[in-house]
C-alpha cells in the first residue's frame, strides 16, 4: 500500500522541461571609427646631389677645366636615423574591407654628407673638391588606406599619398690652383608623394598595434650661386655661375599603437 502511494505521489508531480541555454557569441572588433595613435622607426635616406658650372670667357676657369667639376659633383649621400610622431585617421569598415585615411607628423632625423675629388685636365696636379650634405628635420605625410581582412581582427592594407618635408642642403667647391672658393645652400619645404604596405592587429578595448612600410619622394630642389671668389684678398668671379641641386628619397620601416574610440561592435563570425 505505501509503494502504491508513492508511485500515484510521483506520477502527480509535473514534468519539468530543460532547455539548453544559448552560446555566448562573442563580440567582433569594429574598425570602423576615429583613431589616434604613435609610432617610431627608421628611416634610410638616398639623396643626389650635383654641383656645376659653364665655360664663361674671360671667367675664372679655363675651357677644359669645367667640363670635370659636374661628374665630380654627381653625388649620392646615403643617411639613416630615427623617425617618430604622432598619427591619427579614420576608417570605413564594410564587410571584410577596411577604407580609411591617415595623417601623421613624425620627427624625420636624418643627416649626412660626402665629398668628391677631381684634377684640372690642363693643369695638374691642380685639383678641386666638390662637398655636399642633405637633410631633413620634419615629415608630415597624408594617406588614403584601403585594406582586407585576413581575420576580423587583422588587417593587410595598402597606402598612398601626400608626403610634405622640410629639405636642407649646403655645398661647397674649392680648388688648390688659385684657393678658389663658392658655396651655396638650400633650405626649403618639399612637397611630394609616399606609399607603402603594412598590417594592423587588433587588440582589445579599441587598441590596435601596427606595423608598416613606407616609401617617401620629395622630389629635386635647385639654386645658384655667383660666389666664386679667387686668392688672397679674394677677387670675385660673378660671370661664373653655379647650380647646385638635390633630391631626397627615403625608406621608412616603423611600428605603431592605434587607439580607436567608440564604434559599433559586430556579432561573432
Amino acid at each position: 500500500m505505501a509503494i502504491s502511494a508513492v508511485a500515484a505521489s510521483a506520477a502527480d508531480l509535473p514534468v519539468r522541461s530543460y532547455t539548453k541555454a544559448p552560446a555566448a557569441v562573442a563580440p567582433v572588433y569594429s574598425w570602423t571609427g576615429f583613431y589616434v595613435g604613435l609610432n617610431a622607426g627608421g628611416a634610410w635616406n638616398q639623396s643626389r646631389a650635383a654641383t656645376a658650372t659653364v665655360f664663361v670667357p674671360g671667367g675664372y676657369f679655363d675651357a677644359t677645366s669645367v667640363p670635370p667639376i659636374a661628374p665630380v659633383g654627381n653625388q649620392r649621400i646615403n643617411s639613416s636615423g630615427f623617425t617618430g610622431g604622432l598619427t591619427a585617421g579614420y576608417n570605413w569598415q564594410v564587410a571584410s574591407a577596411v577604407l580609411g585615411i591617415e595623417s601623421d607628423f613624425n620627427y624625420f632625423g636624418v643627416k649626412g654628407s660626402t665629398s668628391g675629388t677631381g684634377l684640372y685636365p690642363a693643369f695638374p696636379p691642380f685639383g678641386f673638391t666638390v662637398n655636399s650634405s642633405a637633410s631633413s628635420d620634419w615629415l608630415f605625410t597624408l594617406r588614403g588606406r584601403a585594406g582586407i581582412l585576413v581575420t576580423p581582427a587583422f588587417l593587410l592594407y595598402g597606402t598612398g599619398g601626400l608626403a610634405i618635408a622640410n629639405v636642407k642642403s649646403n655645398f661647397l667647391f674649392t680648388d688648390t690652383a688659385d684657393t678658389a672658393n663658392e658655396s651655396a645652400s638650400i633650405s626649403t619645404t618639399r612637397y611630394g608623394w609616399t606609399a607603402g604596405v603594412g598590417g594592423e592587429y587588433a587588440l582589445m578595448n579599441g587598441w590596435s598595434v601596427k606595423a608598416e612600410y613606407l616609401y617617401v619622394d620629395l622630389g629635386r630642389a635647385s639654386t645658384t650661386s655667383t660666389n666664386l671668389t679667387t686668392g688672397v684678398p679674394s677677387f670675385a668671379w660673378p660671370a661664373n655661375v653655379f647650380t647646385h641641386s638635390v633630391d631626397l628619397r627615403s625608406n621608412i620601416v616603423r611600428v605603431g599603437l592605434n587607439y580607436k574610440f567608440g564604434g559599433p561592435v559586430g556579432a561573432g563570425y
